[in-house]
């Protein structure tokens, strides 16, 4: 199979989908790789160790004429032109992003496979996980940094010091950004709580989270705990889906002024309805007197890290897709979960709700 490995283009993505070790895999088991000139630069990867690793090194409209097509985030308008009846496999977003790349996915009929909704026998998000973790960690580290006073903030640090621990940590959803997030904020001393949707109390197993608060999510709650929050952490997911906005303008009115809200959940449009996204560039704004972060690549920041572990878990999906084609590789239930465009149909019904293209959706079989 001829695949074609892109060079991210969106503002500080540094990323890359491949590194020169997943290149060298694919091209053991017989398949050519474009790779795009620099496009592992920003991750520390030169064209020489791609060139090293068995791939062909070539501007952007060659990679993109490939069979398969890799990327890590979806792709921005000035790319749609080179959208054609390739497979694309990517962190795509349909239901949070621009609804113009869905209609050109499906205009061009496009095979377009979503990282995030590829799924497994335990209903995880196994190729969304790690950078979920990676933001996750960010957003502790990062929702410090912004309470500082010369950045506009509170002036409060998340920290124990001399006994005293300083800044309150509330975080909405306790999926993986979340239990990230938390277990960083304790780590640096902050009081820190959990929000979800277990009524039975805390389901996480971990000891450390165990031990502190967590509420059942109720916009009572959630209007409660952010009163007296110097931090709020918004990591809300329904699989496809938008995410909902859990915390209104009214909520972040009642928000101490100066408090930081991180809204992880902004690549799926945000569940602060105070958010718009924003870049690694220009990544806060104030509103009611809350700084927000909103940026929606978050990981891109860290790309070295999050380009090895994007790896990890895609490599045998991508060796799979490669030696036995697209044919069988759908054949798995858990793949075929992550396909959200096919011959110009939407396959994922999350996104099709999300988009309002009902009309467009047919179930994938």
């Amino acid at each position: 199979m001829e695949i074609g490995l892109i060079r991210e283009i969106r503002n500080a993505e540094f990323r890359v989908a491949l590194t020169p070790y997943g290149v060298e895999q694919l091209s053991l088991a017989g398949h050519r790789v474009k790779v795009v000139q620099d496009a592992g630069k920003g991750s520390g990867f030169s064209d020489a160790s791609y060139l090293n690793a068995g791939a062909r090194i070539c501007d952007a409209s060659s990679a993109w004429d490939s069979e398969l097509v890799l990327k890590v985030k979806e792709p921005i308008a000035s790319e749609y032109p080179y959208l054609s009846q390739q497979i694309l496999f990517a962190y795509l977003h349909l239901a949070g992003t621009d609804p113009q790349l869905t209609q050109q996915l499906l205009k061009k009929n496009t095979t377009a496979i979503a990282y995030e909704t590829v799924t497994d026998k335990k209903s995880h998000l196994p190729l969304l996980a790690p950078m979920s973790a990676i933001a996750g960690n960010m957003s502790a580290v990062i929702g410090n940094y912004f309470l500082a006073a010369p950045q506009g903030g509170s002036g409060i640090q998340l920290g124990r010091i001399n006994e005293q621990h300083f800044g309150h940590v509330v975080i909405i959803g306790d999926g993986v950004v979340g239990q990230h997030a938390a277990r960083m904020a304790i780590g640096m001393g902050a009081t820190v709580e959990l929000i979800g949707l277990s009524k039975q109390g805390t389901p996480l197993t971990d000891l450390t989270l165990k031990q502190i608060p967590y509420y059942y999510s109720s916009p009572e709650i959630i209007v409660d705990r952010l009163k007296i929050a110097d931090l709020v952490v918004g990591a809300v997911l329904i699989p496809g889906h938008k995410s909902p906005w859990v915390v209104t303008h009214n909520m972040v009115k009642k928000m101490k002024p100066g408090s930081v809200i991180i809204d992880v959940s902004i690549d799926q449009g945000g569940c602060i309805e105070t958010s718009h996204i924003t870049t690694h560039e220009t990544p806060i704004f104030k509103k009611h007197g809350v700084i927000h972060y909103a940026v929606s690549n978050m990981p891109g920041a860290y790309p070295r890290t999050a380009t090895c572990a994007l790896e990890k878990v895609t490599l045998p999906y991508i060796l799979n897709l490669s030696n036995y084609g697209f044919i069988k590789a759908r054949k798995d239930p858990y793949f075929a979960q992550g396909i959200n465009t096919y011959a110009g149909k939407i396959t994922n019904e999350a996104v099709a709700d999300s988009l309002q293209l009902k009309d467009y959706y047919q179930q994938y079989r």
